[in-house]
């Protein structure tokens, strides 16, 4: 299984290229970009299996000696992530075939593009090709941003791309620093060492940085609530599930193996944690749009997931991976309901809207399931992954952090009985909704991500020991190292 390491990248490339020379004859892009995904998909599903017990499955590009190749692992937080974000790209893929988005020029390339980055950054153990998948991803998104070319995109779109590469130079600087400091910039050799002198300090704490902007944390989060809402429906449902989540990915690893989690940044990071939890939620309780309001959000539960990084140990990275899995399916479902209200009603403005719940019935059903998930109520999803963080929270004494994210939590219920009561209860407006001739099609795929994530509550138990299993390597980098490395001095 080692061997198929490569193919996650690989393949969506491939079919890319495909789509890009084929893109006249409309159903081959189409056939191909659906094609990539399943067969993605598939792969996520098979790495999950094999590294589920805690396996690490790397290979050496070029079959060059470690520590010299181009090193891809694959463990059982980075086929975790494979597995959700090809979900993720197969729903909103098919939001937009039915809303007829796919039509746009060159959509499935983008999105193959897109893809191949996100899985690169998931299974690379090399910072610079970190850097690298990150800036194919940064190229894709900005594209699929403003490919609707209203003033509108494109103002969100510069917001986005001067954020984003303005963490792009502090992360080259920072992989620069520790190159010339170490000598290396295999995350396995760097485990070997954990760097510790002054200049490998500086240099993580840029890496850190870096990841922090890319993950939206406060106070270099406002970018995201800028720039999302502004995308096509199903882009900004796309965004809304992978982007900041590889950001938040980065940290996890880099912190994790290439510094074994030390305590220095502990403090840093729960003090930011609470932070972007309590901006985020605060700015989402004072929006008047529905995409608005959930990219605000994600920005608060962002700061759930660095609480578990904050937290280290088993546990506490254990519920921030259960987190970042269950928020991903979560965010984008809700984000689907909202280009859903979009297409039928023309608009996601609270006071243009009401009564949604009697016209679209199923809709309305699996926005409040995710909404309840998002919000942590019982027995949803939401609700187990911020049990295990708060008490891991209370285990190590950090009880400021488990009331704020209970706090938190309460308003987060607040802010989505506003979208509730705005958008799916009431009196209609006066005026017709835009009718849309495959209506169906535009609600299934945020419904059915509502499904998955009360499939996950029901099965937290076997969620939460897979996360469980992802934090293990992340705390022991043995069998990272070794996997990598093997014998190399």
């Amino acid at each position: 299984m080692s061997g198929a390491a490569p193919l996650p990248i690989a393949l969506p490339i491939l079919a890319a290229g495909g789509a890009i020379v084929l893109r006249h004859r409309i159903p081959w892009p189409r056939a191909l970009g659906l094609s990539a995904i399943a067969i993605h998909l598939g792969l996520a599903i098979a790495f999950v299996f094999a590294t589920r017990t805690g396996e690490v499955l790397a290979v050496q590009v070029g079959d060059w000696p470690a520590p010299f190749a181009i090193a891809l692992a694959v463990d059982p937080f980075s086929a975790l992530m494979l597995l959700v974000a090809s979900m993720m790209v197969v729903t909103c893929t098919v939001f937009a075939i039915a809303t007829g988005e796919d039509h746009r020029p060159f959509f499935y390339p983008l999105v193959l593009v897109l893809l191949a980055g996100v899985s690169g950054a998931f299974i690379t153990a090399d910072l610079f090709n970190l850097f690298v998948f990150f800036e194919v991803m940064l190229i894709a998104s900005y594209v699929l941003l403003t490919m609707r070319a209203g003033a509108s995109q494109v103002v969100g779109g510069t917001v986005y791309v001067t954020t984003n590469l303005l963490a792009s130079t502090i992360f080259l600087l920072g992989t620069g620093v520790m190159y010339g400091v170490t000598g290396t910039v295999n995350m396995a050799e760097l485990a070997r060492v954990v760097p510790r002198s002054p200049g490998a300090i500086f240099a993580g704490a840029l890496l850190l940085v870096s990841f922090g902007i890319k993950a939206s944390l406060v106070p270099v989060h406002g970018w995201l609530p800028s720039s999302y809402p502004r995308a096509t429906p199903a882009v900004a449902a796309l965004f809304s599930g992978l982007l900041t989540k590889v950001g938040v990915y980065a940290l996890f690893r880099v912190y994790s193996v290439v510094f074994g989690g030390g305590p220095g940044f502990r403090t840093a990071l729960l003090v930011i944690a609470a932070a972007t939890m309590l901006a985020g939620v605060f700015a989402a309780m004072g929006a008047e749009s529905m995409r608005l309001i959930l990219s605000f959000h994600i920005v608060s539960q962002v700061g759930y997931m660095i609480m578990g990084l904050g937290l280290f140990g088993v546990m506490g990275l254990a519920g921030g991976i259960f987190y970042i899995l269950h928020h991903i399916v979560v965010k984008t479902s809700l984000f689907l309901a909202a280009g859903a209200v979009e297409v039928h009603e023309g608009t996601g403005a609270l006071n243009r809207l009401g009564g949604a719940a009697r016209r679209y019935p199923l809709l309305a059903a699996g926005f409040a399931l995710s909404a309840f998930s998002l919000a942590g109520l019982p027995p949803f999803s939401g609700f187990f992954a911020k049990l295990v963080l708060v008490r891991s929270a209370f285990a190590s004494g950090s009880y400021a952090i488990a009331g704020i994210s209970i706090l938190v939590s309460f308003f987060t219920l607040l802010s989505m009985l506003k979208i509730w009561n705005a958008v799916f209860w009431g009196e209609p407006p006066d005026r017709h909704g835009d009718a849309h001739s495959r209506r169906a099609g535009s609600v299934a795929p945020g419904v059915l991500l509502a499904v998955v994530s009360v499939v996950m509550g029901l099965f937290a138990q076997q969620m939460f020991e897979l996360s469980r299993t992802a934090a293990e390597v992340l705390v022991d980098t043995t069998p990272y190292v070794d996997a990598i490395l093997g014998g190399a001095p």
